[in-house]
């Protein structure tokens, strides 16, 4: 393949995620962008009735019946003459290392806000670590068509809680009930939407009209010309101009609004984001002797790294798929690569392209890509991949545990099931699975951000290994990676070191007290951290 053909995909490419805190429309709006691609002919309530279909993202059953997102998923569809890679992440924030995870393969987010509750604690979170990774973002006030707050104030929220300039790219005309459309404010043009039948399941007709026609007529409702007008007026002269270079610093955010549910604002927005969303960026590595370098996207040699590993996607298949960011280079089925970690060969024959819990067979991938490749134990998350085994991309990031359990068969008989099970997930990392430091006989720890993470854990047990489990929740509510030989530091008794898949030391305690004590008791070359990077 030449290289001017491998930079033409390239630039068709937009790998993105969405990130808001519960219940603000994320799944809602990844619906919409499968049903306004053509990917779908219907689009399905988050909260489905029995008569209705779920969301596509969410393909696990037990998302099904709770209406949350509980791991990440990644499709892939053409939308108007661009390549999507969607990311949909869990907005829950007892998953969020699934999502902080899944934000290190995307080259910009989507911060979906609701109208009513503005700038939450998890968005916030989200936000914090977008930053920290230089990733752009794109915001989405959503809920526009329920009584809000006014637009306003949400763009001042969002400046001053999240320290980023906003620059309002369409604004609402209306809200609540009276919500009928956006301004687009490069245009001056104000796109009013018909009202459908069928209520957010099928695309919605827009028309647009001059905004001095709009105001002279009965598009906009008379109560609200007046507010409308004066608003309009006060973001034009002072609101942030829209600068591309500040935006792809992660300086400045564009701002649209809508209703993810009735789909009013949500074509123009994704027509915006299709426009302004980066393409594949250069990734971060380092290469054989230890230097920092570049991966390059046009760079010929294939290269990626695994950002997911999720098992019994299809209880019928029953096996493990590693997800894998392509950063350079063009995949092909059946490629041999090296992992970085084990430096051998392995062959990926099994490659696939993934939508929902469907999986179809990929033949060839380009920087931006998601690709699930069938794992046969060769992959654990973080792994950097190449055709020539030199290239280690940067460490996917750890964070501490915030619960910590002992977990057990309540059947003796299924000890063997158990291990299986938990195996499979300490790989997948969606919780951390420890062992307690030089006991390797005693019964696995589960540590995790959240609680309802631990509910997951034994739902999966049961329905893809039938194993019923009892769980022992202990005291710890803080860990702290040690850096430092473990063999030689000291503790309080109240204290537990625990190791990782990758034998990293963790102390799990439950004061602070305890964390300064252990300093304390030893010298200054080790350390305690709360985060690793």
């Amino acid at each position: 393949m030449s290289s001017q053909q491998l930079r033409k995909e390239i630039e068709r490419r937009r790998t993105f995620a969405i990130i808001s805190h519960p219940d603000a429309g994320k799944t809602t709006l990844t619906e919409k962008l499968l049903l306004y691609a053509g990917m779908i002919r219907t689009a399905g309530m988050v909260h489905a009735r029995k008569t209705q279909s779920h969301t596509s993202s969410d393909w696990m059953k037990m998302e099904q019946e709770r209406g949350i997102s509980i791991t990440a998923s990644a499709m892939q569809f053409e939308y108007k003459d661009v390549i999507i890679n969607v990311l949909d992440t869990p907005g829950h924030q007892d998953f969020s290392e699934d999502t902080y995870r899944t934000l290190t393969a995307a080259d910009c987010a989507v911060m979906v806000i609701d109208a009513a509750s503005g700038v939450e604690n998890q968005t916030r979170k989200l936000f914090q670590v977008c930053r920290m990774r230089g990733i752009p973002i794109l915001t989405f006030i959503n809920k526009m068509d329920l009584p809000g707050r006014e637009p306003l104030d949400l763009i001042t929220e969002v400046e001053e809680v999240l320290g980023i300039q906003a620059s309002p790219l369409h604004w609402p005309v209306g809200s609540g009930e009276d919500f009928v459309g956006v301004v687009e404010l490069a245009t001056n043009e104000v796109l009013v939407f018909e009202p459908a039948a069928q209520k957010g399941s099928k695309p919605v007709e827009v028309r647009r009209v001059p905004i001095k026609e709009a105001l002279e007529g009965d598009v906009i409702p008379d109560h609200i010309k007046s507010k409308f007008e004066e608003d309009l007026e006060l973001i034009r002269e002072a609101g942030n101009p829209f600068d591309y270079d500040l935006f792809l610093a992660g300086e400045l955010t564009p701002v649209f609004f809508g209703s993810a549910l009735t789909n009013f604002g949500v074509e123009p927005f994704f027509d915006s984001f299709a426009e302004l969303a980066p393409m594949p960026r250069p990734r971060e590595a380092t290469d054989a002797g230890g230097e920092a370098i570049k991966v390059m996207p046009d760079d010929e040699t294939f290269s990626a790294f695994v950002f997911k590993v999720q098992a019994n996607m299809d209880l019928r298949h029953r096996d493990s798929m590693a997800y894998l960011r392509v950063c350079s280079g063009r995949f092909q089925r059946d490629i041999s690569v090296k992992n970085s970690r084990m430096d051998k060969p392995v062959r990926l024959s099994r490659s696939h392209n993934m939508f929902g819990g469907e999986r179809t067979t990929l033949e060839v991938a380009y920087p931006g890509d998601i690709v699930g490749v069938v794992n046969p134990g060769a992959f654990v998350i973080g792994d950097s991949i190449s055709e020539k085994g030199e290239i280690e991309f940067k460490p996917l990031p750890k964070f501490p545990p915030e619960v910590v359990a002992r977990l057990r068969p309540k059947d003796v008989m299924k000890r063997k099931a158990f291990e299986k099970g938990m195996k499979q997930f300490r790989a997948e990392g969606a919780v951390l699975i420890l062992d307690a430091y030089k006991q390797p006989q005693s019964e696995p720890l589960v540590a995790a951000v959240g609680p309802l993470q631990f509910e997951v854990l034994k739902f999966r047990l049961e329905t893809e290994y039938n194993v019923t489990t009892e769980m022992e929740i202990l005291p710890y509510t803080r860990g702290a990676w040690l850096i430092g030989d473990p063999e030689k530091f000291q503790t309080p008794s109240s204290v537990l070191l625990a190791v990782d898949a990758t034998d990293q030391v963790i102390m799990l305690y439950t004061r602070d007290w305890e964390r300064n004590h252990a300093l304390e008791l030893n010298d200054d070359s080790y350390q305690l951290k709360d985060f690793i990077e």
